[in-house]
């Protein structure tokens, strides 16, 4: 083949290649999640469990927060009653509908778990973009308080923080589990934005004289939040467990009929050798929702790491 052909030749190539376009990161990811066994697990379980938070007011058949005579008088000290016509699962220990309560309380957990990483996200962005922005003193400053945190265990830290309060309520847990996450999401953000400093784009920026404040938000943060958006997936997980973990051990809501499951499976515990169903159905559910967040986040965290792009 002579010169002129094979330079044509490649010049061809060159052009198809150019012509079909690549795929983005984003795009490769949903792609390789689509292939994955454990991500699509963990997706069919988030989703369900969110249609399910959704619909429950309508899906309940009873009301869940009022007392039902035909249970209530078949209550006994010794005896909970269990499936009945128009009950599925029978009664609590209070004469409620188990079954719409289980169902209801899907959502107020949902709720738990998204408002506390919401707040975390936010306030450790706060902390994690200053430091990574500014760097030097205020870098120092502001993860010397984030090192405190994290030197507390994220359990202790938690039941330290619901204690201050007088009174228990649902917000109480929401902050307590929000304030354990804080310092997740500080150091992990100020990480990747130091990270982002460093890459050609910035310094490029930084030599054309663009504004520090423009850098910061037009080219550092958004190429900071890829491992934030997969450490919130994961930390929602981690957020309805805690929750459920303040709420058994008595750091929650005290109102009887408020329906969550941390609240069922904390108020359940001395009913176990009654009707061991009134801890084990709640228990079960936190495991499972916590279990396809848990896949879901770790799946797109190796679907969005350059290193296992093929």
């Amino acid at each position: 083949m002579t010169g002129p052909k094979l330079m044509r030749r490649k010049a061809d190539r060159i052009d198809e290649l150019a012509g079909s376009g690549g795929t983005s990161l984003a795009a490769d990811a949903v792609r390789r999640m689509l292939r994955s066994p454990v991500a699509i697990t963990g997706a069919v379980i988030t989703v369900l469990f969110v249609l399910l938070a959704i619909l429950s007011p309508f899906l309940a058949p009873k009301n869940p927060f009022i007392p039902y005579d035909a249970l209530k008088n078949t209550l006994r000290p010794d005896s909970i009653p269990g499936p009945m016509p128009g009950f599925v699962l029978g009664s609590d220990q209070n004469g409620y509908d188990f079954f719409s309560r289980l169902l209801v309380g899907s959502q107020q957990t949902l709720i738990v778990g998204v408002c506390a990483t919401l707040i975390g996200v936010f306030f450790g962005m706060v902390i994690g973009g200053l430091a990574g922005a500014f760097g030097g003193w205020v870098d120092t400053l502001l993860m010397r308080f984030t090192d405190i945190l994290l030197a507390i265990p994220s359990l202790l830290l938690a039941i330290s923080i619901a204690a201050l309060f007088s009174h228990g309520t649902q917000w109480t847990v929401i902050v307590a589990v929000a304030v354990v996450s804080v310092p997740i999401f500080a150091r992990l953000l100020r990480g990747a934005m130091l990270a982002q400093r460093a890459s050609d784009h910035v310094l490029a920026a930084t030599a054309l004289g663009v504004r520090r404040r423009t850098i910061v938000f037009r080219h550092m943060l958004p190429n900071s939040m890829g491992p934030v958006i997969v450490q919130a997936t994961l930390t929602l997980a981690t957020s309805i467990i805690d929750a459920a973990a303040l709420s058994f051990l008595g750091l929650g809501d005290s109102d009887p009929s408020r329906a969550e499951w941390g609240l069922m499976l904390g108020r359940s515990q001395d009913y176990l050798d009654v009707k061991p169903e009134l801890a084990f159905y709640p228990a079960i559910a936190i495991i499972l929702v916590a279990l396809g967040f848990t896949l879901l986040g770790e799946s797109l965290r190796e679907a969005l790491d350059p290193k296992n792009r093929r």
